[in-house]
């Protein structure tokens, strides 16, 4: 039976406060409003002495879509902004092979050498063993961080076209003074259509140190909390981005006990109670290489959890919680309960951390195989 805190496919009323509309109604499943970066990956070597990059896109909003529409099949767009010159193409080039719709997609005119408005540019390097994964962006005034209120046409998404679910998340929020107001205005918008709208807290010291750090996030994503429906972190985020401590979490987070996580969402949904749906991914990173991974989702009053893994081997990190995203939102908007969500999340999560880039290059049949599976067996 599906779970009061929302309705699935068919859209029909709840008791709850979270009703999905249905596919019939929506051109879309779900649209991300983001940053799209090039990311430029050294493979095995480091950042700073390698002399070959591999190109991926990638970005977290993005991600989510992308996982959405490539493992599970879902219709997905992204809105965001790039310079028109070369790069912007290989980005474009590289979401094409996503199969996310660039419909929303705005192109700026490009100055000739970025003055103005460029493309941000994510070197990240993913670590091995004692040394951590290494993450040096460089995107400032980049083209999707101007984007100001007025000038994306919202009711055309969510009203005209259809959107049965909205995300976004804290990088876009962190991009400048103008894409918080953005983001309000889109939420805003969605809420009017109806269309659940999930937040990744994704709290990034290295996007907030200039402008206010830990002080500065909290702010403005409080004030963007009260539109969430659907808010989504890690074992950090709710604590850095949001102001809500964790009892008994080591600055290493080597003890992350899921009552204490309990605690700290029912405090969440206390000062924020439209929340419906609240969840965290919970990493302890042994090594770079060697992580305990699991997650915890609160919904209708009441907390699920996936099976943690341990000692889970890991070969790419990057863009494990957004797979965990695009995982637990597939279960809701497929009308699966809270328990095979979260549990779904975290097998997609695992299993993207296994393949190189942000996004995943897992299959339903494996995320699905890896929900039930405790071993490794070979599929021949």
């Amino acid at each position: 039976m599906i779970p009061s805190c929302y309705s699935g496919d068919s859209g029909t009323e709840t008791p709850g406060r979270v009703k999905i509309k249905p596919k019939s109604e929506c051109r879309w499943d779900l649209v991300s409003l983001g940053e799209v970066m090039l990311r430029l990956d050294p493979g095995d070597d480091r950042i700073s002495t390698t002399r070959h990059f591999r190109a991926w896109e990638g970005g977290g909003e993005y991600n989510v879509a992308r996982g959405l529409r490539r493992c599970f099949g879902m219709d997905t767009a992204i809105v965001t902004a790039l310079a028109d010159n070369p790069i912007g193409r290989l980005v474009e080039d590289l979401m094409l092979q996503g199969g996310v719709s660039q419909k929303y997609v705005r192109w700026v005119p490009y100055d000739g050498v970025g003055r103005t408005v460029r493309n941000g540019l994510n070197f990240t390097e993913r670590g091995f063993g004692l040394r951590p994964a290494v993450g040096c962006s460089d995107r400032g005034h980049t083209a999707v961080s101007q984007l100001k209120p007025g000038e994306i046409d919202w009711e055309q998404i969510f009203a005209k076209d259809g959107t049965r679910w909205f995300h976004t998340g804290g990088i876009f929020a962190a991009l400048s003074e103008t894409t918080p107001l953005v983001a309000q205005e889109a939420m805003e918008a969605a809420k009017r259509a109806g269309s659940v709208i999930s937040y990744d807290l994704n709290y990034r010291a290295s996007l907030w140190k200039s402008i206010g750090g830990k002080v500065k996030a909290q702010e403005v994503n409080r004030k963007l909390a009260p539109l969430v429906d659907v808010m989504i972190g890690n074992e950090e985020d709710f604590t850095a981005a949001l102001g809500f401590s964790v009892s008994g979490l080591d600055e290493q987070h080597s003890k992350l006990e899921s009552d204490n996580f309990r605690k700290m969402i029912a405090s969440v949904v206390k000062e924020y109670p439209s929340m419906a749906v609240i969840a965290t991914t919970l990493r302890h990173a042994k090594t770079a290489t060697v992580n305990d991974w699991g997650a915890l989702c609160y919904c209708d009053g009441k907390s699920y959890e996936a099976p943690q893994r341990k000692d889970l081997e890991i070969y790419d990190r990057v863009g494990g919680g957004d797979s965990f995203a695009s995982g637990l939102i597939y279960g809701f908007l497929s009308g699966k309960d809270p328990q095979w969500s979260v549990e779904c999340g975290a097998a997609h999560g695992a299993l993207a951390m296994t393949t190189p880039g942000d996004t995943t290059m897992a299959t339903l049949a494996e995320v699905l195989q890896a929900m039930t599976a405790r071993t490794a067996r070979i599929e021949r």
